[in-house]
Formats: structure tokens, sequence, C-alpha cells
């Protein structure tokens, strides 16, 4: 067996065995994510599945009564039968994509009617840097420059663009790095923080951190590296919500279309702020700010969920139909029209953002509750 087959096997029997680690978790779900070597993926599921790497003893019963709430009629994991949706707490959201995906590859939607539907692929690295002086740069993956701005240089190099240094005569201007429905990239800022921003991103910053505060301002998705400075205490100013910062790493999601900006934890330190309310985080928890009421709690977060967007990955635990449309249509930029009222169901599941949009559709018409047909950048959800 070649190296990368045995590679394989052996993240899948630490995860039966309950020793891997976390590093091999991530490893393991990339992988099944990606579709490595669909052959050996087959063969060594079926092997778990059929007994050969039993997984450990599970109550199916209590599990089934777990991910099936009474306030909801149906909880699916992509069409999954009763044991096989137990079993997936065993190998966890992303084998049960990788079999849903590999059961239904013929189910593709050729979508009511429509005989060869449009190609749609996924999003990208593309974003457009714009100026304090109102010049666009058109930014993509492939790229690699040097954008000068006064006596600075911004180096592009594929998805990321790096401000090395400060300006040497200590001006400040306001840049802004957008990116569109369909894209994402990444920004090393002057004081070397790292930032992700997912699709339909604005970020707002300063090309030199001279005051008392490091302050940016976000709209959207972005995941935050904060370089360490007690002195300079690092803002992100979302509306009239702000979260401070001395070193950490963590996430905000914060797009108009949602109910909610959930402010996530990762490692260190965080103060979440709205009007007169404040909330101080620990590692592994959310924020979660009503955008109704402004009410500010605070729970414990699915942090593989808050983050599988910035590693290549769709994660969607006990969500409904709305809320992964979403995601869907700003990686995909394609607009949701709704011709039918979607279910109640929840869904649970990982797959890699990569795949083209009728792979996710299909996924998604497995269960048999969803049809969806594709017009142009429509997707058009049917009876």
């Amino acid at each position: 067996m070649p190296d990368h087959q045995q590679r394989i096997a052996y993240l899948l029997a630490r995860y039966v065995d309950k020793s891997c680690s976390r590093e091999e978790l991530d490893e393991l779900f990339a992988a099944i994510g990606r579709g490595d070597d669909p052959e050996t993926l087959d063969h060594l599921l079926e092997d778990v599945w059929h007994g050969e790497h039993p997984a450990p003893d599970i109550d199916y019963e209590q599990v089934y009564q777990q991910i099936r709430p009474v306030e909801q009629p149906r909880t699916k994991v992509f069409n999954f039968r009763r044991m096989a949706v137990a079993a997936s707490f065993a190998l966890l959201v992303g084998v049960a994509f990788w079999m849903a995906q590999r059961r239904h590859t013929a189910k593709r939607p050729v979508l009511a009617e429509q005989a060869a539907p449009a190609v749609i692929v996924p999003g990208g690295n593309k974003a457009e840097l714009t100026l304090a002086d109102g010049t666009v740069v058109t930014l993509d993956s492939a790229g690699k420059q040097v954008i000068r701005q006064g006596n600075m240089a911004i180096q592009q190099h594929n998805g990321q663009l790096s401000y090395a240094s400060q300006p040497a005569d200590g001006s400040i201007h306001y840049n802004k790095l957008t990116t569109p429905r369909g894209g994402q990239f990444r920004l090393v800022l002057p004081d070397g923080t790292k930032v992700w921003l997912n699709s339909a991103t604005m970020l707002r910053y300063p090309t030199a951190f001279t005051e008392k505060e490091r302050v940016v301002e976000l709209e959207g998705q972005g995941y935050f590296e904060v370089a360490a400075n007690a002195r300079q205490p690092f803002k992100v100013k979302v509306r009239n919500m702000e979260v401070q910062v001395l070193g950490t790493g963590f996430d905000i999601m914060a797009y108009r279309d949602e109910n909610t900006i959930n402010t996530t934890l990762l490692t260190g330190s965080i103060q979440v702020k709205e009007g007169s309310a404040a909330q101080l985080l620990r590692p592994g928890q959310q924020a979660v700010m009503n955008n109704e009421d402004h009410q500010l709690t605070v729970r414990t977060a699915d942090i593989r969920k808050v983050t599988a967007w910035k590693n290549g990955l769709f994660v969607f635990n006990n969500m409904d139909l709305p809320a992964i449309l979403r995601e869907v249509a700003r990686w995909y930029d394609v607009d949701i029209v709704y011709k039918a009222s979607p279910g109640m169901e929840l869904y649970g599941g990982g797959i890699g953002r990569d795949l083209q949009l009728a792979d996710i559709l299909a996924l998604l018409e497995g269960n048999g509750y969803n049809h969806f047909r594709i017009e142009g950048r429509k997707v058009i959800v049917l009876p």
C-alpha cells in the first residue's frame, strides 16, 4: 500500500481508537473533504462501517434522540440510515459527508427540466484593495506585485497581501481590503497581525499603527491572529460593537444578512462590548450579539464549525436550510430564490469548499425534502 494510503488508514484507525490528536483529526477531515484518493477512502471507510475497524459501543437510541430534538420534526445527516447517523458520531461529520457524496454522485442535480445546468465553480483568492486616494487594485490568487503607496511598498504574493513595514515618514492612510462573493484573501497588517477574510467581507485599517490603540473595522467575516503588544491594544469595530484584544486568535462573523454577530475566541483573551454591555471571553467561548434587540450573550463555541471556512471546509452542525444556503450563496456568488418554503429539518456534516455548486446541491437533495434548479447564477428552491 502506498505511503499516502497507509497514512489515511493510520489516521482512521487512530480516530476509531479515540487516540488521534487534533492535528491528526484535521488532517483526516481535510483528506476526506478534498476527496483524496477516492477508491482508497471508499475501501477504508467501508471497512470501518462493516467492522474491520469496529467503532466504539454506542447507545444508538440515545444518540439518535440527541440529534433529533423534540422541537424539530426532522434531523438529517445527508440521507444516512438511522444506524449510520449514530455511527457518524464515531467518525464525525467528515466521513458522513464523504459517504453521502459517494452515494449521490449519480444524483447530481440536472435539476428539474434542465438538461445541462450551468457549471458554477467554488470561490477562490480574489479581492480589491482600495487605497486612501481612491485607487483600486485588483488582487487574485496568481498575482505577484508590489503596490506603491507614497514611500511605502505593499507586497502581494498569490492570495496574501503584506505590509512589511510602516511608512518611514510616519504618515497614516486608511486602506480597505474587500473580498467579493466567491472570494477570500489573507492580509498581514503593518504590526504583523494576520487576518483571513471570508467572502463578501471588508476590512478597513490604517497603514501604520501610531496611536495608543490599533483599530480596524470589519464587515463580514474575518479570522485574526493578533501580534502581541500589551502597550497597544488591538480593537476590531463591527458597527456598534467592539472587540478588544491583547494577543490572541479569534473569529468574527458579522454579515448583514445574519441575525447575530458572533465573536469566537480560540486562544488568549478578548472583551466584547456593545453599548454598556461587556463580556470577557475565555478560549472556546462565543459572544453572540442579537442584531434586533442588541442583547449580548455568551455560549460554548463549536470551534470546528466556526473556523471551517478558513480551513477550506463547510461544516454544518444542526443548521437549517436557509442558513446553509446563505453560506453557499456567498461562496459561489449566487442568489437564492425560494419558490417553496424551506422545511424545518436540520443538517449536519462537513465537506471541502472546492466542489462545484451542483455537487453541494446534490447532497442537499439527497434527503428527499428539498429540490433545486440552477438558472444562471440563481439557485431556485423548489417544492
